[in-house]
């Protein structure tokens, strides 16, 4: 989950190009709803959501017996040690700080779900 559109396109469209399934989430809440209905091999977590901060939505989401598997790498502008230090505590499994490239995004996500197979026309 992105709160930034533009990033969320980006991110979003080089993902799919790839061959992944993207969901998209655009506040902390929907993000808990969707991971507990549809169980995503990987979550991309922004910090500075509207409604719930994503340190958080990934503590309610490691809480969770069905959720807390689910790999979480939090996506975000706070790039100082506290703040990877942070993501660590609040249960993040990985850390980008923005700006992010797209292809460092797709690198991190091959990491931890490895080569998806595209779609063919």
């Amino acid at each position: 989950m992105e709160d930034n559109e533009d990033n969320r396109i980006v991110y979003s469209t080089i993902l799919t190009h790839f061959g992944f399934r993207v969901l998209e989430a655009h506040t902390a809440t929907e993000a808990l709803e969707l991971a507990q209905s549809e169980r995503p091999g990987l979550i991309l977590m922004d910090v500075g959501l509207p409604d719930m901060s994503g340190w958080d939505a990934t503590r309610k989401l490691k809480a969770n017996p069905a959720t807390s598997q689910i790999p979480i790498v939090a996506l975000t502008a706070h790039a100082l040690a506290e703040h990877r230090a942070e993501a660590v505590a609040a249960g993040c499994d990985g850390y980008l700080a923005k700006p992010v490239e797209p292809r460092e995004v797709l690198a991190e996500v091959r990491r931890w779900l490895g080569e998806a197979v595209p779609a063919t026309p």
